[in-house]
């Protein structure tokens, strides 16, 4: 499968943070740490939001209101992306590949007696936000991709998220749908800038 994985595509892409870590990113002091929560929609990575700089801006505000001891001052940290060898999830090639290695998740978690994990919404939300479920297959699917390849791993995950209200009555259309990306291997991210238009 690796040898027509190689995208050689450069995307920019946007991070929410706090102004400080983006400012210590842009001067070369810090770099971005990947995510490695239970729930994450992509799996281990450093997040970044396709061509959607309101979305992280949105997003950084919003953890603001969760975790205010992590983000002060809500900003938006743009990035020049390739996605190498990509996990891409708008490609059907991938999302079949995790519909057949699935059964062998669950036999996985069997022989450990361990409870799967399920996907489920946070408290006084009705969406399935928390993607404990898709997180944990995913590691584990690209875990083992590395391991079979010998260290060959997939550098980059991409996927899109339908998300949100209905953008007006009736539509199937939703207000907050996104692309996100996971960036596994940080030699991807070709280098950063501070966006120049306001986000207001």
């Amino acid at each position: 499968m690796t040898g027509t994985l190689e995208y050689q595509r450069l995307i920019v892409a946007y991070h929410g943070c706090d102004a400080a870590v983006a400012e210590r990113v842009l001067l070369g002091r810090a770099e971005l740490q990947p995510s490695d929560n239970p729930y994450d929609w992509l799996g281990r990575g450093i997040y970044f939001w396709e061509h959607g700089p309101r979305r992280a801006l949105e997003w950084a505000e919003e953890l603001k209101r969760r975790e205010p001891r992590k983000v002060r001052r809500p900003a938006v940290l743009g990035a020049y992306i390739n996605l190498g060898f990509c996990f891409d999830l708008l490609d059907r090639r991938y999302t079949q590949a995790l519909s057949k290695a699935y059964p062998a998740f669950v036999a996985f978690y069997r022989q450990r007696n361990q409870t799967l994990p399920q996907n489920r919404p946070p408290a006084g939300i009705r969406e399935h936000t928390l993607r404990f479920l898709d997180c944990a297959v995913l590691n584990w699917f690209l875990d083992g991709a590395a391991r079979a390849t010998r260290g060959v791993a997939f550098q980059t995950v991409r996927g899109v998220f339908v998300e949100g209200a209905p953008a007006f009555p009736g539509s199937g259309i939703r207000a907050k749908s996104h692309i996100q990306v996971a960036v596994r291997d940080p030699r991807c991210i070709l280098g950063y800038f501070r966006p120049q238009h306001p986000l207001d």
